[in-house]
């Protein structure tokens, strides 16, 4: 893509609106000077917390007022920053670390200033998901970002298995969020639903001082963790889509094979067993495929 570069004098005044501002997710220097002139310069600062960002203000010497803005008081919140933004204020809005927005407090605010006519101003910086693709050696043409997985065992491994069904691009890479405390179960649940064979890259402490990438197959990746005394950090995991899409044809056979041998007179049963004994898979993984391959019909 083509770019203009466009600089514009410190002493501007900054115009009236919204400002989404990135912050860094480990590393202070990920910081922009675009972003610091913007937190200096805005009326007041919207913090997923006020102490968080205290430190960060603090390290370069910004004493802009901040307010809470954080997904318990967000509907609330919003609605009070607009009237601000109405009278011709300028907010800005910052998480924890990263973007505003993504699978952080953001996108609610950005919505009703729009709505209500004010002027949002994206002011871009670091971002996990973005520096994983990046830096993961996955294809980074396409790819799907989902947010963080489901924290419950069953929950989790349903949307896994969603994403198996409905079928995907070979060349899409999958990135979600985890935390250190449930991604060895959410590798187990990657194994499960697409085999132990599936490329997974998972980024840990990005940007930070023991940040890490481990590449691999989920299998490779399930037992270097599992080998650990501890995890720890915020972490970043990859599917690769190659393996994905082929999980997603294996439903489609299985679901083909089920068919045909109904079709030569067997019982949904039997016809179950049967495939599922010729695959080596369990009886229950088989009834399910075939029950999300008979919904997906309807």
């Amino acid at each position: 893509m083509s770019s203009e570069f466009v600089s514009e004098a410190v002493e501007k005044p900054l115009a009236p609106g919204l400002y989404l501002v990135a912050t860094p997710i480990g590393n202070l220097e990920d910081i922009t000077l675009r972003a610091l002139r913007v937190l200096r310069s805005v009326d007041r600062i919207a913090c997923e917390d006020t102490r968080q960002t205290a430190k960060l203000l603090g390290h370069f010497g910004i004493k802009t007022p901040t307010v809470s803005y954080h997904m318990h008081n967000e509907g609330a919140r919003s609605s009070e920053l607009i009237e601000t933004l109405k009278a011709g204020g300028r907010v800005a809005v910052v998480s924890d670390a990263g973007m505003p927005g993504i699978a952080d407090p953001g996108a609610m605010i950005a919505a009703e200033a729009i709505a209500a006519g004010v002027d949002v101003f994206p002011i871009p910086g670091a971002n996990a998901a973005l520096s994983a693709l990046i830096a993961s050696g996955l294809p980074s043409e396409r790819f799907a970002f989902y947010g963080f997985l489901p924290s419950k065992e069953g929950a989790r491994r349903t949307a896994l298995e969603d994403l198996r069904a409905r079928g995907v691009d070979a060349a899409t890479t999958h990135i979600f969020y985890e935390t250190p405390h449930r991604i060895v179960g959410a590798l187990e649940d990657v194994v499960a639903t697409f085999g132990a064979q599936q490329p997974v890259v998972l980024a840990r402490e990005l940007t930070k001082l023991h940040e890490e990438f481990l590449r691999g197959t989920a299998g490779e990746l399930l037992a270097t963790l599992q080998a650990r005394p501890s995890v720890r950090g915020e972490m970043v995991l990859l599917l690769g889509g190659n393996a994905v899409q082929e999980a997603v044809d294996g439903a489609r056979s299985l679901a083909a094979e089920v068919k045909a041998l109904m079709a030569g007179g067997a019982e949904e049963k039997d016809a179950l067993k049967q495939v599922a004994k010729a695959r080596g898979v369990g009886k229950s993984e088989a009834y399910r495929e075939w029950q999300r391959s008979q919904t997906r019909r309807r």
